[in-house]
């Protein structure tokens, strides 16, 4: 068991994978739930609606709940890999 600095218990202590991607010029992250390589072209929900749309993955990175770029309740997933 971990304990923070502040002396609360880390629960997750496992690696997540996530992928930046491009959407409208602009970058985001979200959960990768499948290998995504940068170049990747997938489907995002965006959005307060959700709405689908397609993205540019730029880069991928594993983390853990404290090092994530947005915290693991927020983060959104990738739906799904477009082939090539």
């Amino acid at each position: 068991m971990i304990h923070s600095m502040a002396g609360g218990v880390l629960g997750d202590q496992g690696v997540h994978t996530f992928a930046k991607v491009e959407i409208g010029g602009a970058p985001y992250w979200y959960l990768a739930p499948v290998r995504v390589a940068a170049g990747d072209k997938v489907v995002v929900p965006f959005g307060r609606e959700g709405r689908r749309v397609t993205a540019q993955v730029l880069r991928t990175e594993d983390c853990t709940a404290q090092t994530a770029p947005v915290p693991l309740g927020r983060a959104k997933s990738i739906i799904r890999v477009l082939a090539e």
